[in-house]
């Protein structure tokens, strides 16, 4: 039995190199493992709207937005999760609570109802979530250290709202799908290191039991 894996947090909370971690491990162990990201961008209208929504450079109606993420995360699932899925484990860095999040925070609506939305509308319910929690201060300061560009939501007054955010949007979707978070704090490599491990036994274990 194969695992969907989704990594979800604030910028430079420490998912990438998570997500490497376990790729590694995976492949160490003669896992079959696939990395995907939030969207399929297969979708040529709703990729523009949400590069638009993404990047706050663009007005975007709430329901052309919604629109767009629903139509794009059907084509995820059927054409990029679902058949990667039957191949082996699948890991995605950001999906359901990361897209909950981004649209609560462009509309300033409740996150409940979005991750209710997208759970019911899109059939994408992850084996196992695991939302990063490290502190927002944290992540400001690694994100002064890189080069590229931040986002309009990476500043470190919005940080704070987007962790929040994100807390009870895992707690929504605990609520929705009955299937328990694992929250973790990446403060130092060591902390990567064991979740990293935790992973690794889960993906072992589940792959036994499918055997």
């Amino acid at each position: 039995m194969t695992m969907l894996i989704a990594l979800e947090g604030i910028a430079a909370s420490g998912k990438s190199t998570l997500r490497n971690q376990i790729l590694d491990r995976a492949q160490a162990r003669s896992l079959t493992m696939t990395h995907l990201g939030q969207f399929s961008w297969l979708s040529l209208r709703s990729t523009r709207s949400l590069v638009a929504l993404r990047t706050a450079r663009d007005a975007v109606a709430e329901d052309d937005a919604l629109g767009a993420v629903l139509d794009d995360l059907a084509l995820h699932m059927q054409n990029n999760l679902a058949p990667a899925a039957r191949l082996g484990d699948v890991i995605a860095d950001r999906l359901v609570l990361s897209t909950a999040c981004m649209l609560a925070t462009a509309y300033q609506r409740s996150v409940d109802g979005y991750v209710s939305t997208l759970i019911r509308h899109t059939g994408i319910r992850p084996d196992l979530t695991i939302l990063v929690t490290t502190a927002p201060e944290l992540c400001q300061q690694r994100l002064a250290q890189r080069r590229a560009a931040t986002r309009p939501t990476d500043t470190p007054d919005s940080a704070v709202v987007l962790d929040e955010l994100y807390q009870q949007a895992a707690s929504e979707s605990e609520r929705c799908t009955g299937t328990p978070l694992w929250r973790r704090e990446l403060n130092a490599p060591e902390d990567t290191a064991r979740t990293a491990d935790e992973v690794l036994n889960q993906l072992l274990s589940q792959n036994a039991g499918g055997t």
